[in-house]
Protein backbone atom coordinates (compact mmCIF):
# COMPACT_ATOMS: atom_id res chain seq x y z
CA UNK A 1 0.00 0.00 0.00
CA UNK A 2 2.74 1.82 0.73
CA UNK A 3 4.36 1.48 -2.90
CA UNK A 4 0.49 2.42 -4.04
CA UNK A 5 0.57 6.22 -2.37
CA UNK A 6 4.72 6.76 -3.32
CA UNK A 7 3.31 5.82 -6.96
CA UNK A 8 0.66 8.53 -6.86
CA UNK A 9 2.34 10.78 -5.46
CA UNK A 10 5.33 10.98 -8.19
CA UNK A 11 2.60 10.82 -10.66
CA UNK A 12 0.44 13.83 -9.09
CA UNK A 13 4.07 15.97 -8.83
CA UNK A 14 4.70 15.29 -12.61
CA UNK A 15 1.22 16.18 -13.45
CA UNK A 16 1.03 19.17 -11.05
CA UNK A 17 5.13 19.99 -11.56
CA UNK A 18 5.29 20.77 -7.64
CA UNK A 19 5.78 18.83 -4.50
CA UNK A 20 3.65 20.53 -2.10
CA UNK A 21 0.15 19.76 -3.87
CA UNK A 22 0.45 15.61 -4.15
CA UNK A 23 0.73 16.08 -0.46
CA UNK A 24 -2.44 17.64 -0.21
CA UNK A 25 -4.10 15.48 -2.55
CA UNK A 26 -3.07 12.54 -0.39
CA UNK A 27 -3.61 14.40 2.89
CA UNK A 28 -7.25 13.00 2.27
CA UNK A 29 -6.34 9.21 2.73
CA UNK A 30 -6.16 8.61 5.99
CA UNK A 31 -9.81 9.65 6.85
CA UNK A 32 -10.73 6.97 4.48
CA UNK A 33 -8.45 4.42 6.10
CA UNK A 34 -10.23 5.28 9.74
CA UNK A 35 -13.44 5.38 8.17
CA UNK A 36 -13.06 1.57 6.74
CA UNK A 37 -11.31 0.87 10.04
CA UNK A 38 -14.20 2.22 12.29
CA UNK A 39 -16.64 0.41 9.90
CA UNK A 40 -15.06 -2.85 10.46
CA UNK A 41 -14.55 -2.57 14.49
CA UNK A 42 -18.25 -1.39 14.71
CA UNK A 43 -19.49 -4.73 12.63
CA UNK A 44 -16.70 -7.23 14.58
CA UNK A 45 -15.47 -7.87 10.93
CA UNK A 46 -11.31 -9.08 10.96
CA UNK A 47 -9.12 -6.90 9.07
CA UNK A 48 -8.23 -9.37 5.92
CA UNK A 49 -7.20 -9.25 2.21
CA UNK A 50 -10.84 -8.76 0.74
CA UNK A 51 -11.04 -5.44 3.30
CA UNK A 52 -7.43 -4.32 2.42
CA UNK A 53 -8.49 -4.71 -1.48
CA UNK A 54 -11.61 -2.38 -0.03
CA UNK A 55 -9.25 -0.02 1.66
CA UNK A 56 -7.01 0.09 -1.88
CA UNK A 57 -10.36 1.15 -3.70
CA UNK A 58 -10.67 4.18 -1.64
CA UNK A 59 -7.78 5.08 -2.10
CA UNK A 60 -8.51 5.75 -5.46
CA UNK A 61 -12.22 7.66 -5.06
CA UNK A 62 -11.25 9.72 -2.36
CA UNK A 63 -7.97 10.88 -4.28
CA UNK A 64 -10.22 11.42 -7.40
CA UNK A 65 -12.55 13.74 -4.95
CA UNK A 66 -9.44 15.63 -3.70
CA UNK A 67 -7.78 16.21 -7.03
CA UNK A 68 -11.13 17.57 -8.31
CA UNK A 69 -11.33 20.13 -6.36
CA UNK A 70 -7.57 21.34 -6.46
CA UNK A 71 -7.02 20.96 -10.13
CA UNK A 72 -9.87 23.19 -10.23
CA UNK A 73 -9.07 25.62 -7.53
CA UNK A 74 -5.03 25.22 -9.58
CA UNK A 75 -7.67 26.28 -13.05
CA UNK A 76 -8.91 29.05 -11.14
CA UNK A 77 -6.21 30.38 -9.86
CA UNK A 78 -3.36 30.55 -12.96
CA UNK A 79 -5.85 31.02 -15.47
CA UNK A 80 -8.22 33.62 -13.74
CA UNK A 81 -6.01 34.97 -11.43
CA UNK A 82 -8.06 34.33 -8.66
CA UNK A 83 -6.95 34.32 -4.86
CA UNK A 84 -6.34 30.82 -3.39
CA UNK A 85 -9.16 31.38 -1.36
CA UNK A 86 -11.51 32.77 -3.40
CA UNK A 87 -10.41 29.76 -6.52
CA UNK A 88 -10.88 26.71 -3.69
CA UNK A 89 -14.00 28.31 -2.44
CA UNK A 90 -15.21 28.38 -6.28
CA UNK A 91 -13.67 24.30 -6.81
CA UNK A 92 -15.63 23.24 -3.65
CA UNK A 93 -18.84 24.87 -4.73
CA UNK A 94 -18.63 23.57 -8.52
CA UNK A 95 -17.09 20.49 -7.91
CA UNK A 96 -19.21 18.88 -4.96
CA UNK A 97 -22.25 17.43 -6.90
CA UNK A 98 -19.88 15.58 -9.22
CA UNK A 99 -17.87 14.25 -5.89
CA UNK A 100 -21.59 13.42 -4.20
CA UNK A 101 -22.83 11.28 -7.26
CA UNK A 102 -19.55 9.49 -7.69
CA UNK A 103 -19.17 8.57 -3.72
CA UNK A 104 -23.13 8.02 -3.54
CA UNK A 105 -22.45 5.35 -6.87
CA UNK A 106 -19.40 3.56 -5.42
CA UNK A 107 -21.61 3.80 -1.65
CA UNK A 108 -24.66 2.58 -3.14
CA UNK A 109 -22.92 -0.46 -5.21
CA UNK A 110 -21.26 -1.56 -1.88
CA UNK A 111 -24.34 -2.32 0.15
CA UNK A 112 -24.91 -5.57 -1.47
CA UNK A 113 -21.84 -6.07 -0.91
CA UNK A 114 -21.91 -5.76 2.39
CA UNK A 115 -25.38 -7.32 3.38
CA UNK A 116 -25.41 -9.61 0.82
CA UNK A 117 -26.30 -13.55 2.19
CA UNK A 118 -25.62 -16.61 0.58
CA UNK A 119 -22.70 -18.50 -0.44
CA UNK A 120 -19.35 -16.23 -0.54
CA UNK A 121 -21.03 -13.84 1.25
CA UNK A 122 -18.53 -13.84 4.38
CA UNK A 123 -15.71 -13.25 1.67
CA UNK A 124 -17.00 -10.28 -0.05
CA UNK A 125 -19.12 -8.19 3.55
CA UNK A 126 -15.70 -7.39 4.45
CA UNK A 127 -14.86 -5.50 1.11
CA UNK A 128 -18.75 -3.63 1.41
CA UNK A 129 -18.02 -2.29 5.14
CA UNK A 130 -14.77 -1.53 4.56
CA UNK A 131 -16.01 0.88 0.98
CA UNK A 132 -18.90 1.93 2.71
CA UNK A 133 -17.42 3.01 6.21
CA UNK A 134 -14.26 4.76 4.33
CA UNK A 135 -16.86 6.69 1.58
CA UNK A 136 -19.20 7.53 4.29
CA UNK A 137 -15.82 9.16 6.57
CA UNK A 138 -13.95 10.62 4.41
CA UNK A 139 -16.73 12.34 2.13
CA UNK A 140 -18.26 14.42 5.66
CA UNK A 141 -14.08 14.93 5.97
CA UNK A 142 -12.83 15.84 3.01
CA UNK A 143 -14.83 18.56 2.31
CA UNK A 144 -13.82 20.66 5.36
CA UNK A 145 -10.51 19.43 5.32
CA UNK A 146 -9.28 19.76 1.50
CA UNK A 147 -9.91 23.23 1.03
CA UNK A 148 -7.66 24.35 4.63
CA UNK A 149 -4.78 22.19 3.90
CA UNK A 150 -4.63 23.48 0.49
CA UNK A 151 -4.92 27.35 1.40
CA UNK A 152 -1.98 26.03 4.15
CA UNK A 153 0.52 24.61 2.02
CA UNK A 154 -0.72 27.44 -0.54
CA UNK A 155 0.55 30.01 2.06
CA UNK A 156 3.29 28.13 3.28
CA UNK A 157 4.48 27.76 -0.15
CA UNK A 158 4.48 31.40 -0.50
CA UNK A 159 6.58 31.84 2.81
CA UNK A 160 9.30 29.85 1.95
CA UNK A 161 8.92 31.53 -1.50
CA UNK A 162 9.59 34.91 -0.07
CA UNK A 163 12.25 33.74 2.40
CA UNK A 164 14.33 32.13 -0.52
CA UNK A 165 13.46 35.41 -2.83
CA UNK A 166 14.96 37.89 0.47
CA UNK A 167 18.15 35.48 0.13
CA UNK A 168 18.58 36.03 -3.02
Amino acid sequence: MCAAIFIIYIVLGVLYENAIHPVTILSTLPSAAIGAGLALMVTGTDLNLVSLIGIILLIGIVKKNAIMMIDFALDLQNNENKSPEVAIYEACLLRFRPILMTTMAALLGAIPLALGTGMGSELRSPLGISIIGGLMVSQVLTLYTTPVIYLWFNRLSQFFSKKVQAHL
